[in-house]
């Protein structure tokens, strides 16, 4: 329910416990559950309700086969032990879903026939979208690996040929190998980080 904070089980869960996993059980990631995924992580917001996003799970073999050589050398291990791997793409497209997503006005003609302006605005919430994803999954027990080590043209060229759509980055799912992580790294405190005017 809104106003009421979320229990330190929670907390910890979705953030102060989580991590960046690199090592993956052999445990699968079920439809069901990506589709769990995608059912809370579109309610995030974004600007103007745009939900550029678009998202391929890669889960079978012969998807992973497309995926591997467009990955950098690092991340391949990483990637193809996963029960999943997500691609958040973003659609440079979005605003001809403005009608159905923001129809309370005419949207759609903030952007067309403004490519600067399409990019910067598919590319900041499709990254914020793929954050939602990192929580969603979090939130429904699983672990999440996100990268960017790879050939964007190479991925788009797999997964998306038509053009329409462009790779943003990938984000592994699954029960994370705890073996695999590597020591936790400081963050930020609030000074040096914040300030409150």
């Amino acid at each position: 329910m809104s106003g009421q904070p979320l229990s330190d089980a929670a907390l910890d869960q979705l953030f102060r416990e989580a991590r960046s996993h690199n090592k993956w059980l052999d445990k699968p990631v079920s439809e069901e559950q990506i589709r769990q995924i995608y059912d809370l992580l579109k309610w995030g917001p974004t600007s103007a309700n745009s939900c550029p996003a678009r998202f391929v799970f890669v889960r079978s073999p012969e998807a992973k086969e497309r995926l591997k050589p467009c990955l950098d050398e690092g991340n391949v291990d990483k990637a193809m032990s996963a029960p999943v791997v997500a691609i958040i793409g973003m659609d440079m497209e979005f605003y001809e879903k403005l009608p159905k997503l923001f129809p309370h006005t005419d949207a759609r003609s903030w952007f067309v026939g403004k490519p600067d302006k399409i990019r910067e605005t598919a590319f900041r919430n499709s990254s914020l979208q793929g954050a939602y994803l990192i929580m969603a999954a979090r939130s429904l027990g699983l672990d999440c690996g996100p990268m960017s080590g790879f050939d964007n043209a190479k991925l788009d060229a797999a997964f998306f040929p038509d053009g329409k759509v462009k790779s943003n980055f990938i984000c592994a799912i699954g029960y994370g190998d705890p073996s695999g992580l590597y020591p936790r790294g400081p963050r930020l405190d609030f000074e040096e980080a914040c300030r409150i005017e």
